[in-house]
């Protein structure tokens, strides 16, 4: 038997599709069967049919190029679900508890997907002026603290080709619509890794957002404060950014551990 199919009996068929996964999560970016193969060691026709296979079902959607995969809607669901899980939710929910007692502020986690971040979970300040964002909101990208934490992380390319061809509908007077200078206030969020956001969301809302990193030191989520103008500024939420990064770090912890 062939060095390929030794490689392909070592694998079990039914390990073939997770791994294909676990890959393509592992780099984080569009990926080739060819890329994925040169792990795996498998034939390439196999390859391309677990590729097909995935993307037919959902898992994986094919990239602009045409030939390049990422994540389709049910693998981004299902990462969802795992940070989601009871045992996880209950730890998190106690970090964000905590860091909202120690702000007074309303904190909020979120991921990001195809069209915008999600909330992913959230404790609201005691407060009874608040600004209601329910988990399972989807915000923009470019005019929030969460979302321009997110787009400071893409590779240069990316991020191009994001400014290039996204709708930067402006939601305030404050929106960055021009693409110039939203990626100069990229540059400075990627500069003093954390961001914010001065009313560009919602009129009277301002907000500071921090990255939750992954073990390869990639976004995994975003952990936010924000409140309402006629209590707070900028200027005092950025005073609790070492509070905000700690907190963070306890929640990359708990999904890594």
């Amino acid at each position: 038997m062939d060095d390929v199919g030794e490689r392909e009996k070592a694998i079990p068929t039914n390990l073939r599709l997770l791994l294909l996964l676990e890959e393509i999560a592992r780099v984080g970016a569009p990926m080739t069967p060819t890329a994925a193969n040169e792990v795996l060691g498998l034939p390439k026709p196999t390859v391309h049919r677990l590729f097909h296979r995935l993307e037919q079902e959902g898992f994986l959607q094919r990239d602009i190029d045409g030939r390049s995969y990422s994540a389709g809607q049910r693998l981004r669901k299902l990462s969802v679900n795992v940070l989601s899980s009871s045992r996880l939710r209950t730890v998190r929910l106690a970090v964000l508890n905590a860091l909202t007692e120690d702000v007074g502020e309303t904190c909020n986690v979120a991921m990001p997907d195809r069209d915008g971040m999600v909330y992913l979970d959230r404790v609201e300040t005691k407060w009874p002026l608040r600004i209601q964002l329910p988990v399972g909101t989807t915000v923009p990208f470019h005019c929030t603290a969460s979302g321009k934490m997110y787009l400071s992380t893409l590779p240069p390319r990316m991020l191009g080709k994001y400014l290039s061809s996204a709708a930067l509908e402006p939601q305030t007077s404050r929106t960055l619509t021009d693409p110039d200078a939203l990626h100069r206030a990229i540059e400075e969020v990627r500069k003093r890794d954390y961001s914010t956001d001065d009313e560009e969301f919602m009129e009277g809302m301002v907000a500071v957002a921090v990255p939750i990193w992954d073990d390869q030191r990639r976004l995994m989520s975003t952990l936010s404060i924000h409140a309402p103008t006629q209590r707070v500024s900028i200027g005092d939420l950025e005073a609790h950014l070492d509070r905000l990064r700690s907190a963070a770090a306890d929640l990359s912890e708990i999904v890594l551990r």
